[in-house]
């Protein structure tokens, strides 16, 4: 059976903010996730409420240099960045939503890929701070999100993952089907919940931690 969290321990948990940064998150965006706007207000109680028990929080922000020296197929994959209109490193549109804001002293760790474990520190700061338990909120639920959430799982963190804290947009037909973002979200939190992660809503995760 899917391994569940009896209590969470602020001491040993960190809450990844995955790629909450404008061009995913601002209305007219051009890689705009309106599932994640929609749930940032959330998501920033949520962060509030880490800060007040002492649980650390890092971010990520996917970004590639100007020059596409660290882009791979992600040109192929998406016009936007082709085009360097959206997630170019050193731009506006990279920096984090401005509800979900970091705090001072809070790390946000620049990535390439789809999960923050690939090709970062993130690993690194994590044992740093003794860490075994991590909670996964951001965008997109079934790409960065999901991506992160497996290889934490893969370096045995135990994942917390928060259904009502992460989101994602409407699939495009290419050639089996669109999906909309609903669909998209539930079927990953389908697959998370049975394989990877304790899938949570954001009232529940307090819950488990009010409990320590």
């Amino acid at each position: 059976m899917p391994y569940t969290f009896e209590k969470i321990d602020p001491a040993k948990t960190a809450m990844i903010v995955v790629d909450m940064e404008n061009d995913f998150v601002v209305n007219g965006a051009p890689m705009q996730s309106k599932q994640a706007l929609a749930m940032a207000d959330r998501l920033a109680e949520t962060l509030t409420f880490c800060r007040s028990v002492g649980l650390r929080i890092v971010y990520t922000a996917h970004v590639h240099r100007q020059d596409g020296c660290d882009m791979g197929l992600y040109d192929d994959l998406y016009p936007p960045i082709e085009q360097r209109s959206a997630l170019v490193d050193g731009t506006p549109g990279v920096e984090i939503y401005p509800v979900l804001a970091p705090a001072p002293g809070e790390h946000v760790i620049k990535k390439h890929r789809y999960s923050a474990f690939f090709a970062t520190d993130l690993d690194l700061i994590l044992r740093e701070w003794g860490i075994d338990s991590v909670v996964i909120s951001g965008t997109t639920t079934e790409n960065c999100c999901h991506a992160t959430a497996r290889d934490a799982m893969f370096r045995n963190y135990k994942v917390a993952f928060l259904s009502d804290g992460t989101g994602t947009f409407d699939y495009p037909d290419v050639g089996y089907g669109a999906m909309s973002a609903d669909d998209v979200h539930q079927a990953t939190l389908v697959i998370l919940a049975f394989s990877t992660a304790h899938v949570m809503t954001t009232d529940q995760f307090r819950d488990l931690v009010s409990r320590r």
